[in-house]
């Protein structure tokens, strides 16, 4: 916003703003993200009040000009300096960073905000990387439940990758688990996504369950059409593909799928 932005500018960008981290938009969502949009809702009200406010305003003008930015300058995130409670700005980078929970790590960071297009577009990506990592917090919140402990390894593609250690009532190993998040569940991501499991180097005999998550999913008919054509191709072992609406956690769990991909999803749901 330009240093030079009248009132009613500021009202209409505050109103946009704060909508997103309204209590009605993160009640589905982890505690942590809960807290994280609090205080980001907090940190949009102080700046809104400063800078509806002449001698604020021009106090805060004052801080920036002496730091040698000008007023409505870019920070090296990208987001706009803006001025927050206590006189400290709110870092952007606070929050791509998803708190950990217990073993389970945080989620990793967020894709780059696009350098283009409207604005719309940008305040789009950034509430979509917010709920993608909520979705995988919750995920490996549930993998903890499940397992106890279960060590990640990085692996293009996936988000979440890990093997689980035999428990002490499990007759076999547990099976691989690899996860994913897209803007939208439809065949293009599952065939996507099968093709990328199916490349990896698996050195024992365990299943592979693929868990691919996004907050829009294809109707049931496709993506039952498009793992049927993926499983009719040679595979180096057994596969699984469970698509997942992480906005209400309605699952496509196939028939033959293993019991913990319908103790996982319950985990979910609960």
């Amino acid at each position: 916003m330009a240093s030079s932005a009248p009132v009613e500018e500021i009202k209409r960008a505050f109103r946009r703003e704060i909508a997103k981290y309204h209590p009605d938009k993160v009640q589905h969502l982890g505690r942590e993200f809960q807290e994280i949009a609090a205080v980001k809702a907090a940190e949009l009200t102080q700046a809104y009040k400063t800078l509806c406010d002449e001698s604020l305003r021009t106090e805060y003008d004052a801080g920036l000009a002496a730091e040698g930015r000008a007023p409505g300058a870019r920070g090296r995130d990208g987001e706009t300096a803006a001025p927050a409670a206590g006189g400290e700005r709110w870092p952007a980078s606070a929050a791509k960073e998803a708190p950990q929970r217990g073993n389970v790590q945080a989620a990793p960071a967020a894709r780059p905000r696009p350098s283009g297009g409207s604005a719309f577009a940008t305040d789009r990506a950034g509430v979509s990387d917010l709920l993608g990592k909520a979705a995988l917090a919750r995920f490996r919140q549930a993998l903890d439940e499940e397992f106890g402990r279960c060590e990640e390894a990085s692996v293009q593609g996936f988000d979440v990758a890990c093997a689980p250690p035999k428990g002490r009532f499990w007759s076999k190993l547990p099976p691989r688990i690899l996860a994913r998040v897209v803007a939208h569940v439809d065949a293009a991501a599952v065939a996507d996504s099968w093709a990328m499991a199916t490349r990896l180097r698996h050195d024992d005999q365990r299943e592979v369950c693929i868990f691919l998550m996004g907050p829009s999913v294809a109707p049931a008919g496709e993506l039952a059409r498009a793992i049927a054509e993926e499983r009719r191709k040679p595979a180096p072992g057994r596969f699984t593909l469970v698509p997942l609406n992480t906005r209400n956690w309605g699952a496509h769990i196939p028939n033959d799928a293993p019991p913990v991909v319908k103790s996982l999803v319950g985990r979910l749901r609960s």
